[in-house]
């Protein structure tokens, strides 16, 4: 059988790919070696953390700020077992969705580890199909610490932390990134004490400063426990838990913290293993990504990557855009697209959100800027609603007043920033922004007080 196109992985870069593909004439085949399709995003990354996330910031509320709303709650009670079940018929719903999408589309589909073989062949199931055209977008698994074994139930990467059947009564999180932050927060509301090592001076070091102060407190003042500067030299299970072996990252005393459960969360690491990339003469660079051009192409003929596999952040979004572009670009369509306007957010509460440059990074490239930010407190929304912490931060260059960078720490930032998006792909300025009238009253005025305090103009603070 030969195809126009064959995609290997079924994570949103690749079943993207697969639709936009078939939309434009193509004949398609997705090679995807789980059962469902979706990826490590919907089966068990984005998806589910944010189900359980939504769940326990519901039951947070109850036990917390209802009464502050003059509602009054006696008896609540979590039950994990039907958050998790919640949380799988989420994921299930949205996997079958993809499965009627292909069949809308026309996209054919295989279970199977798919293994190239060069000049334009692939191996699956002991049979083999060809393709003009080849897109690797098998994504990435979590990065493992050496000497220390996973068993996806007392030391867990993120999969296993997605389906604690209890709630752990300590967990510590090895890893103070985005991953480990959010699942951390979900057991955090649901009652575990919940600790962070972390080797970086702090916790999200990707962050503007200032966000990571404020972020810093507001998870402490929700019970997280930091220990940066630290590193982890062993997990050791126990017969009621683990113990984790710890020592000052520039040298010291080692100590000892005993908990219930160990969350794994260093980082991720493109997958790659057995696709047959040296086969097919495709260059995996020194950072274990593979090398490809500014269409996508890799060093192999007929074959490109997106996603997690290549530079650039791990994102779901940021696949699915790569593999837009790239098939269009394969059907005579420009290519293009802007890796510093791909916004990033953290799903905890309140929530951070991110596009653009940061501050340090403005200042290392040696970019003349304004800095500017807006605090909730003062936003009339906010205190309706009793959300008033955090701010908007605004990065403008200061000769032209482009927007360099916008971050948000705050309820809805996830949702706040996508103005910022719009604007800034437009290559807008702070005055643009602060032009276009805002609903009253809205969380996001306070972008554009923010804006308007650039220019030294804020009304409302």
């Amino acid at each position: 059988m030969t195809y126009d196109l064959a995609i290997i992985g079924g994570g949103p870069g690749g079943y993207v790919g697969a639709i936009r593909g078939a939309q434009l004439g193509m004949k398609v085949v997705c090679i995807e070696m789980r059962s469902s399709l979706g990826g490590t995003c919907l089966n068990v990354g984005c998806i589910p953390s944010k189900a359980l996330l939504q769940s326990s910031h519901k039951y947070e509320d109850a036990t917390k700020h209802f009464e502050s709303h003059g509602i009054v709650v006696d008896g609540v009670k979590a039950d994990i077992g039907k958050m998790l079940d919640r949380k799988n018929k989420v994921v299930s719903d949205l996997t079958k969705g993809i499965d009627f999408l292909f069949k809308k589309n026309g996209v054919e589909r295989i279970e199977g580890k798919a293994q190239l073989q060069g000049d334009g062949k692939i191996i699956v199931n002991g049979e083999t199909i060809e393709a003009k055209n080849i897109l690797l977008a098998t994504g990435s698994v979590p990065m493992e610490i050496p000497n220390i074994s996973v068993d996806e139930d007392t030391i867990v990467t993120s999969t296993g932390a997605l389906d604690f059947t209890s709630v752990p009564e300590h967990l510590v999180i090895v890893g103070g990134g985005v991953i480990g932050l959010e699942l951390g927060s979900v057991w955090a509301r649901l009652g575990s004490k919940v600790t962070v090592v972390e080797f970086s001076d702090t916790i999200a070091p990707s962050l503007d400063a200032d966000v990571i102060k404020q972020f810093s407190r507001s998870l402490k003042k929700q019970g997280f426990k930091f220990q940066t500067k630290t590193k982890v030299t062993a997990v050791e299970k126990t017969s009621t838990g683990a113990i984790v072996k710890t020592e000052p990252r520039d040298g010291g005393d080692e100590k000892i913290i005993e908990c219930d459960k160990v969350l794994l969360c260093i980082g991720r690491k493109a997958y790659t293993d057995g696709l047959g990339l040296d086969k097919a003469g495709v260059t995996i660079n020194e950072r274990g990504v593979i090398e490809v051009d500014a269409t996508f192409k890799t060093s192999a003929n007929g074959v490109y990557a997106i996603g997690d596999v290549i530079q650039g952040p791990m994102l779901a979004h940021k696949a699915e855009e790569e593999a837009v572009a790239c098939i269009e670009g394969l059907n005579g369509l420009p290519v293009h697209i802007d890796h510093n306007l791909i916004p990033a957010v953290v799903y905890t509460h309140p929530e951070v959100a991110s596009i653009g440059q940061t501050e340090a990074q403005l200042v290392e490239l040696g970019v003349q800027f304004t800095s500017a930010q807006f605090p909730f407190i003062a936003n009339s929304r906010g205190r309706a609603v009793g959300e008033t912490e955090g701010f908007v931060k605004i990065l403008a260059e200061k000769e032209t007043d482009k927007l360099l960078g916008v971050h948000i720490i705050g309820a809805e930032a996830g949702t706040i920033i996508h103005e910022a998006v719009v604007v800034m792909n437009y290559t807008g300025t702070a005055e643009d922004l602060l032009r276009c009238c805002h609903a009253h009253p809205t969380l996001n005025e306070a972008v554009k007080e923010a804006c308007l305090a650039i220019h030294g103009r804020a009304i409302h603070a």
